[in-house]
């Protein structure tokens, strides 16, 4: 997307990605917490030091208790129960499969739901009920800072952020402002300035609110930017929401500075994000999606997804040609809100991000099977976790293996090699 993107929806672009993109097997590793491992996550953290990365923030939601793949939001505009087929062979049973309740993906203890709280007693909950799927767990973080911090004289910190995980527009906008408002407590907390980098990593949805944060981050007055605020402060009053009524204040204040986050960079990373909101590259540093893909096509377009129904009805169940969340939760799906005010003021924020909405609409963008948003470099991986299993919970459609432990070591040397090696 261009400079200045002002909130507009990814252009779904199906052009080779040319030299943004790049390719990766998810190689023989050293077993976390090895010698061999040990030594090389060492190395990474010095890298990172080396390049000014102050600290480094693992953003992720819930696999559990959401609709993952966002059935709701095309239950809703189409009518599942109705038949969405319109004469396409096999997509009744691919939704079917998709949808919440029947995809294999259990929900959480008492009936939990978003919004969920980033709280330790939550944290500890989906660590439980969830382990190392899709889910940067407490011991993945602390195993992080151990590794990357062992030779440095000035440890980098490692801080876990659980995002509300309410699958919509309105969801994914709020938490953009508490992000950036966290953001630049973490900078003050550290002294940081112009010298200094955070290197963020975000998992599957997560990674639409960095896209939402690149166009708040833009240096130039947009126009989208005080619309969204207005809408978000409307939202905040209408509901009595004090504490989001003061992160806007705080955010205002900060983006009216040329500077909010006192010169500091911030180096992006995805994982598994699905591709709908355009990304702003002018207000940010570096720039990093990765995607779990199997090359399943014929016709040398390697660097896209493939769609093809009835076939996809097999191919999903055990994760045959990688990340299915990515991309099937793309634009026309999501969850609802079942609050109306929500509902009203997440029409207003859809409205302005996204113009795509019904089944045929989502259809078309599914079809689009485009891995990569048009910024930013590209990496395709082959995590290798299709092992023929068709239980959800060995690979939630491939949209957990990021954040295994096993693949801890890989990621970051991917990372350190696209980003931080001179």
């Amino acid at each position: 997307m261009p400079i200045e993107n002002n909130f507009q929806h990814d252009e779904l672009s199906r052009k080779n990605p040319g030299e943004r993109l790049s390719v990766a097997d998810l190689a023989d590793v050293a077993p976390p917490d090895s010698p061999a491992w040990a030594e090389a996550m060492s190395e990474c953290g010095v890298k990172l030091s080396q390049a000014g990365v102050a600290s480094v923030v693992f953003l992720h939601g819930s696999l559990h208790g959401t609709d993952v793949f966002g059935m709701q939001r095309l239950d809703e505009a189409g009518g599942l129960k109705r038949g969405y087929s319109r004469g396409v062979s096999g997509v009744d049973a691919l939704l079917a499969a998709m949808r919440e309740g029947d995809n294999g993906i259990p929900l959480l203890p008492g009936g939990l739901k978003p919004p969920l709280q980033d709280d330790d007693a939550t944290k500890a909950l989906l660590d439980e009920q969830i382990g190392d799927a899709g889910n940067f767990t407490g011991a993945y973080v602390q195993s992080f800072k151990r590794g990357i911090n062992q030779n440095l004289a000035q440890p980098i910190s490692c801080i876990r952020l659980l995002w509300s995980s309410e699958h919509h527009h309105l969801g994914r906008a709020v938490v953009a402002l508490s992000l950036l408002a966290e953001l630049h407590k973490l900078c003050q907390q550290q002294n940081l300035g112009k010298e200094h980098r955070i290197l963020i990593q975000a998992h599957g949805q997560a990674g639409l609110i960095l896209a939402l944060l690149s166009n708040l981050l833009c240096p130039s007055p947009i126009t989208g930017r005080p619309k969204l605020l207005g809408i978000l402060t409307d939202y905040a009053n209408q509901t009595n929401q004090t504490k989001l009524t003061g992160t806007l204040k705080l955010v205002e204040s900060l983006l009216a500075t040329a500077s909010p986050l006192n010169g500091v960079a911030l180096d992006l990373v995805t994982f598994g994000t699905p591709v709908r909101y355009g990304w702003d590259p002018s207000g940010i540093g570096k720039l990093l999606h990765i995607v779990n893909h199997r090359n399943l096509r014929t016709d040398g377009k390697g660097w896209l997804a493939k769609l093809e129904l009835p076939q996809i009805t097999m191919e999903m169940p055990i994760a045959w040609g990688g990340d299915y969340v990515q991309e099937l939760a793309v634009a026309g799906s999501d969850a609802v809100s079942p609050i109306e005010s929500a509902k009203a003021a997440n029409k207003r924020v859809w409205e302005m991000v996204e113009p795509y909405d019904g089944f045929e609409r989502w259809l078309e963008c599914a079809r689009r099977a485009v891995r990569f948003p048009s910024e930013g470099r590209c990496l395709l991986v082959d995590y290798k976790d299709s092992t023929g299993s068709t239980n959800p919970r060995d690979h939630y459609y491939g949209h957990a293996v990021y954040t295994r432990r096993h693949a801890q070591l890989f990621n970051m040397s991917q990372i350190v090699r696209t980003f931080y090696e001179l």
